[in-house]
């Protein structure tokens, strides 16, 4: 099977889980007993549990999805089972928790995660909220749009009957909200939703990371990122509550041990490589925590 039907093989699915579970995990993963106590678990108390909960996403190929057999895959996926790994001695001890791009902070202020790495962009406004550990990759924003009406100027949204697609709770959805008030925005939940709009026409165009969508377009004949980077240079980084620095500092000095042996570049090498290619590395990819 393809990359790209394997991919969309992992929509489905996650599609169909969500549809039961509203992003609250799969049948082996749900968001634990504590669910709703605020204060979040020490390190020894992980140790004591078994497991570390780790919010990902369902339906974001290729950085967090859960393919054909149910399964959690993805680049985010891919260095979060190291992480529970070194930290409980066992990949297999981690918890996957199913989150929307929206539910991130929520899940965890209530304690429902110990770690998000759901794709998630280091911002201010985030930041008043949760603490940003070192980052593991970089991108920028982009633009997806049909080859019969390419976009290819943000000015072309401005247009009467043009409408933007974005993803509730994305720095897209922030951005454009803020830079560009008069552009009509569509908002969804999911992003299986977002990209369903846009085939069927029900928007102009999809905002977003480029690197989704670069992914995205590559198994979508007929749609193309006709503006492939604008809004300067963002950074992904896994997040945990406000104030736990005790699992702050383990993921910083953790991130920077495996920079010492490329561990980010194996991640790339095993999720990202057959979509994006060994040229694009060097745009993505942050090593050590530290951009260069």
């Amino acid at each position: 099977m393809g990359k790209g039907k394997k991919l969309i093989t992992g929509i489905i699915a996650a599609s169909m889980l969500l549809v039961g579970l509203t992003a609250c995990g799969n049948s082996d993963n749900n968001a634990g007993s504590n669910s709703s106590s605020s204060k979040f678990d020490s390190i020894e108390q992980l140790k004591k549990n078994g497991k570390i909960r780790i919010g990902v996403f369902a339906d974001k190929p290729p950085f967090g999805y859960v393919d054909s057999e149910g399964k959690n895959q993805g680049f985010d996926v891919y260095i979060a089972k190291r992480f529970a790994k070194d930290l409980l001695g066992d990949e297999s001890k981690a918890e996957f928790v199913l989150v929307d791009a929206a539910s991130r902070v929520a899940y965890l202020e209530s304690n429902k995660v110990d770690i998000i790495m759901a794709n998630f962009t280091v911002t201010d406004e985030r930041k008043e909220k949760v603490d940003f550990a070192s980052p593991y990759m970089k991108l920028s924003f982009g633009i997806v749009s049909p080859d019969s009406a390419p976009i290819t100027s943000i000015d072309q949204l401005k247009e009467k009957g043009q409408k933007l697609i974005v993803a509730k709770g994305t720095t897209a959805e922030t951005y454009f909200t803020k830079e560009y008030p008069d552009i009509e925005l569509l908002k969804f939940d999911q992003y299986t939703e977002i990209f369903s709009a846009l085939k069927d026409g029900r928007g102009a165009a999809i905002a977003n990371d480029n690197t989704e969508l670069i992914a995205w377009a590559k198994s979508n004949p007929g749609f193309t990122v006709s503006i492939p980077a604008f809004g300067g240079q963002d950074t992904i980084a896994p997040a945990v509550a406000k104030g736990n620095t005790e699992l702050l500092s383990w993921i910083n000095t953790e991130l920077e041990t495996l920079g010492k042996e490329k561990f980010i570049h194996e991640a790339y090498n095993a999720t990202l490589n057959e979509v994006y290619g060994e040229g694009y590395t060097d745009e993505l990819v942050v090593e050590g925590g530290k951009i260069e």
